[in-house]
């Protein structure tokens, strides 16, 4: 009996198959090396074609058992929705005072140290402060001085840092002032470094070492003596400065030289100030003499608390009139005022 014609596109097609020995033909056909007189029949047992219910049962449990196996994009993660209780006011407020206490730890520390080497507390004990911190602290002297330098740092910032409308944030331990403290430079200029220090690390309490970045930079630029002196009469040019915003124009007199800056009294209060942000209006020392003793009295109508609004306007009017001399009326004026609020005023020699 001659063998059927076959069709085989992309498979077998099955109306053409009507023997058992067709179906053993292409099983050996398939096998490598194969065709039907290479290998002799095999003895399995025949198979009977299963039914297409039955095929589609068995592929459907088949999916089933392997589908988180075969298919993992396609499994099903369970979430379990947890409830976040807000903190009541009473649990924020506690959040912040721990918060500052762990923040203050490495400040009050360095406090606590130099009162004891100021006090000499440790003399019942031991012969150096040193040995004292080595033996009851585990600290050696290095790490000593630096909680204390650290502490004279950080309280610098509290009072030079600009504060009007700015959050910056402050120090968390004595490493990050580690470099600032060495570097022994003014007040002024520490609170500077760690300003841009701030700046470079996102607005975020910056590292060590940024901190050393910006202290080398500061130490490797060219140094410029400072060009003003005590008693000078200078305008202020507030330019980036956020804590002299609104005092563009106020003039006053210079009444402290630093290395990098100067401090500078006007008629509303006392400012330390880099040496850009002042513009010296070369009076004469006569001048000067003038402007210094017009600069007391306004800061006497100043302190006055319950002086009426309008003299604020007379005050602010002179503040910003940078000139050696009050015109008849203004001279008139502010005697006026000052008699109102009994401030005698003598000129001194």
């Amino acid at each position: 009996m001659k063998n059927p014609i076959l069709r085989i596109v992309g498979g077998i097609d099955k109306k053409h198959i009507s023997h058992d020995d067709t179906i053993q033909y292409l099983f050996n056909c398939c096998q490598p090396g194969g065709g039907a007189m290479n290998k002799p029949p095999s003895r399995r047992k025949k198979i009977t074609p299963a039914t297409s219910e039955e095929a589609k049962l068995a592929t459907d449990s088949t999916k089933e058992n392997n589908s988180g196996q075969d298919n993992p994009a396609s499994a099903t993660i369970t979430v379990t929705a947890v409830e976040v209780k807000e903190l009541t006011d009473q649990e924020q407020s506690l959040r912040l005072q721990l918060e500052r206490r762990v923040e203050r730890a490495f400040l009050e520390a360095g406090q606590a140290l130099m009162e004891l080497r100021d006090r000499r507390l440790y003399r019942s004990t031991h012969r150096t402060f040193e040995e004292y911190c080595r033996e009851r602290f585990g600290y050696s002297r290095d790490a000593a001085y630096l909680k204390i330098s650290a502490t004279a740092v950080y309280e610098n910032l509290q009072k030079f840092l600009p504060t009007n409308g700015q959050q910056i944030p402050m120090p968390t331990n004595e490493r990050q002032l580690r470099f600032l403290a060495k570097a022994e430079l003014e007040p002024a200029v520490q609170a500077d470094v760690w300003q841009q220090a701030v700046e470079q690390a996102g607005n975020k309490i910056p590292s060590g070492r940024i901190v050393k970045d910006v202290v080398d930079k500061i130490r490797e630029s060219p140094k410029v003596p400072n060009p003003y002196h005590i008693g000078e009469i200078c305008i202020l040019l507030p330019k980036e400065n956020l804590d002299l915003r609104g005092k563009t124009g106020y003039w006053g007199v210079v009444t402290h030289v630093g290395e990098y800056s100067c401090t500078f009294q006007t008629w509303d209060g006392d400012y330390t100030v880099k040496i850009e942000h002042l513009k010296s209006l070369e009076f004469l020392d006569e001048d000067c003499f003038f402007m210094q003793q017009l600069c007391v009295r306004l800061q006497q109508l100043h302190q006055v608390a319950s002086r009426d609004s309008s003299v604020d306007w007379l005050l602010q009017g002179l503040g910003k009139q940078a000139k050696p001399y009050l015109s008849s009326l203004q001279a008139k004026l502010l005697a006026t005022v000052e008699r109102e609020y009994k401030i005698e005023w003598r000129q001194q020699k």
